[in-house]
């Protein structure tokens, strides 16, 4: 069984990762450990664990900025930035219930490294999007920084395009400094009901391309939920133009208030949904909008007691399957057909995880690139290996 190796600051993250890359020994990065189930299993020589790299290194809420050490709980951050009615605009989600785990033990940087954001992404942008700076150490035990309190790039590589979206298996990072917005004084939901999915998507993207500055669309049911946020005067004059763009369907239409609005959209962002059914396999496709109904309607055909729900205007899906040996992974990704999309197997027994591709294979020559991007960083492969297949 791996032993744990829990350093306290930078100085001592780097003798770790020195430390086992001249043992020639494996590490397997985490924070929090809320997302241990996502990825293929690891079999690793030892556990780095970040926690103990945490705290708050600065916030600079008149300049939109907070720098963190790795291993600070998201919920932490979070609340720090209620204090001073600010927010984290991509609004990274909680996945640990989904995965079997408790609420509130994800870090922010777990996030970013998974890229993870929540229904704002259409409006917001991605994590890496919100990524101002960092430093970690890199596979070959050398140290790193790149950009600072404002958006910058080091020469070669776009680090935050780069280790955004990597799950560890780059670099091991200690600090990152992020961008934050002003909290929404008023946050309104305007809820279509009785929708089928292809007349709901048409909705959102009517919507989302509309000058009513909508912040979120998602259809979960035979509910079609659209976001306005901002000031009262504001929210309540495009919710107006909302209604009139929206007059000629055929839907009943309420409006939830501020705190109706955020539970709602919490739960949306956690996939509280689907998380009841604990023993289901779930997956999450990207596609775009206008596809996702028939890329649903093409595994309901064939898998009976499939869920889906609707975010980001249509353009992700998040789907919940039967529990099966294989996770029905062909059937999933066959249904993408041309679409562009891409599918990742979020929840599955970690002996299913193991025996199927849990991201999106890649082409091979994404994949030939995706291995120089390894070499560069982490040549030994001493982070994470396997995680991502």
């Amino acid at each position: 069984m791996a032993s744990t190796i829990r350093p306290r600051d930078a100085g001592e993250l780097r003798q770790a990762v020195e430390w086992a890359l001249g043992g020639r020994l494996t590490l397997d990065v985490r924070g929090g450990g809320s997302k241990l189930g996502l990825g293929k299993p690891m079999q690793c020589d030892e556990v780095l664990d970040l926690s103990g790299i945490s705290g708050i290194v600065d916030y600079a809420p008149e300049e939109l900025v907070v720098t963190l050490r790795a291993g600070t709980p998201l919920q932490e951050i979070e609340a720090l930035l209620a204090q001073r009615n600010q927010m984290l605009a991509f609004e990274p989600p909680d996945l640990g219930p989904l995965l079997g785990r408790e609420a509130g033990q994800g870090t922010l940087v777990g996030a970013v490294m998974g890229n993870l954001a929540g229904p704002r992404r259409v409006s917001g942008g991605a994590a890496r999007d919100h990524l101002l700076g960092f430093s970690g150490v890199n596979g070959r035990g050398e140290s790193f920084k790149s950009g600072g309190k404002v958006m910058k790039n080091v020469t070669g590589y776009d680090l935050s395009k780069l280790l955004a979206g990597s799950w560890g298996t780059l670099a091991v990072l200690d600090e990152v400094s992020v961008k934050v917005l002003p909290a929404p004084d008023q946050t309104s939901t305007l809820m279509l009901r009785g929708l089928a999915d292809e007349a709901a998507v048409k909705a959102m993207c009517a919507a989302m391309g509309s000058p009513h500055d909508v912040s979120g669309a998602a259809h979960l049911g035979d509910r079609t939920a659209l976001r306005i946020e901002g000031v009262a005067p504001s929210v309540d004059a495009r919710l107006k133009g909302l209604r009139e763009l929206l007059a000629s369907i055929d839907a009943d239409m309420e409006e939830l208030g501020t705190l109706e609005s955020r539970a709602f959209w919490r739960n949306v962002r956690d996939v509280v949904p689907l998380k009841a059914g604990a023993n289901d396999v779930v997956w999450k496709i990207s596609c775009p909008p206008t596809e996702g109904p028939a890329v649903v309607r093409r595994i309901k055909a064939e898998r009976h007691g499939a869920e889906a729900f609707y975010d980001w205007s249509g353009g992700l899906v998040w789907l919940a399957l039967p529990a099966s040996a294989d996770a029905d992974h062909v059937l999933v990704r066959a249904a993408l057909g041309t679409t562009g999309g891409h599918a990742t197997l979020i929840r599955a027994p970690a002996v299913v995880r193991a025996a199927v591709p849990v991201f999106q294979p890649l082409s091979p020559a994404l994949a030939v690139l995706a291995a120089r991007v390894k070499e560069s960083f982490d040549p030994q492969g001493l982070f994470n290996p396997g995680r991502m297949g």
